[in-house]
């Protein structure tokens, strides 16, 4: 398990990934299925005719065991990482921050789970871009394939900085147009917006013939609402505040976050992209093996 504390204080996001995404693998158990596009490579026991180069030796090594690594797949896709980089996406939970002096927010979780991606997709020859979105500041990477590129998109994720609000579809349609064919598209967001931009942004990913998952972040104190006593919140896009008594908007509150994730759901699911929702404050190898299972289901 990977507890978000003790990613937190790993600056090397290209050791986190791999480290993340090596871990993960050794703990998945072998299949005979394949796929394209982030599918990982997977594992099947030894039959005779195979050849001794397509045998895991680390494997071996661990489990005495002999597995061949899986790794047939129909055709190389581009992976795009999207990353939301507005300003929410710097909330985190309190018990968490308190813990430690840097804080732990959904931004940070978010580049970690997509560094970790990317590595599955570099490892198995898929072209890999990045495209992270705020109103003052856009990345973005083209999608190529090779371990150069790779770590240029790592280099970019680890300087993305929130800022400001999710801006206009319209001001992103050059970048856009990079997204809509042959490509697989990872969303994180916490789908927070003001109007329907973010919604408008998945609507022009074109699923029909683009394959699109949205990762929606979300963290305790979000979840669970544990405050207490008069609490003053604010808006970190819009920097208003309000004072509120926990007790008497609790249960509001949470009908209200209920009403929120369904109407999202039920978009996403009109759209036809897959939906997962990820806790920043759980081990991120759930998150994965959901991302992973989600996709082999695709298949």
């Amino acid at each position: 398990m990977f507890e978000p504390l003790t990613l937190a204080r790993v600056k090397d996001l290209p050791l986190v990934a791999k480290t993340l995404a090596q871990g993960f693998l050794h703990g998945i158990h072998h299949s005979t299925q394949k796929g394209t596009g982030v599918e990982f490579s997977q594992y099947r026991s030894y039959e005779p005719g195979d050849a001794l180069s397509k045998i895991d030796w680390k494997l071996f090594a661990r489990s005495d065991k002999y597995f061949v690594r899986e790794a047939q797949r129909e055709s190389n896709i581009n992976v795009w990482l999207v990353i939301d980089a507005s300003l929410s996406m710097l909330q985190g939970s309190e018990h968490v921050s308190k813990q430690q002096d840097k804080t732990w927010h959904k931004l940070d979780y978010a580049r970690t789970l997509l560094a970790t991606v990317s590595y599955l997709a570099h490892q198995q020859g898929d072209a890999v871009g990045l495209l992270a979105i705020s109103s003052e500041k856009t990345h973005f990477l083209p999608a190529y394939g090779g371990g150069q590129h790779w770590r240029k998109v790592l280099l970019q994720l680890a300087t993305v900085s929130s800022g400001g609000i999710f801006p206009p579809v319209h001001t992103l349609q050059n970048k856009l147009a990079h997204l809509q064919h042959n490509s697989l598209v990872i969303v994180v967001s916490d789908f927070y917006q003001k109007q329907q931009e973010i919604t408008e942004f998945m609507q022009k990913l074109n699923p029909a013939k683009t394959d699109v998952v949205a990762v929606q972040l979300e963290c305790d104190d979000e979840v669970e609402f544990p405050y207490k006593g008069q609490i003053r919140f604010e808006d970190l896009e819009s920097k208003k505040q309000v004072l509120v008594s926990a007790k008497d908007v609790k249960s509001a509150y949470l009908a209200t976050r209920q009403d929120f994730n369904q109407q999202l759901s039920t978009q996403l699911k009109q759209l036809q992209i897959q939906h997962l929702r990820a806790n920043i404050d759980q081990p991120l190898d759930s998150t994965l093996h959901q991302f992973l299972t989600a996709r082999q289901r695709k298949r």
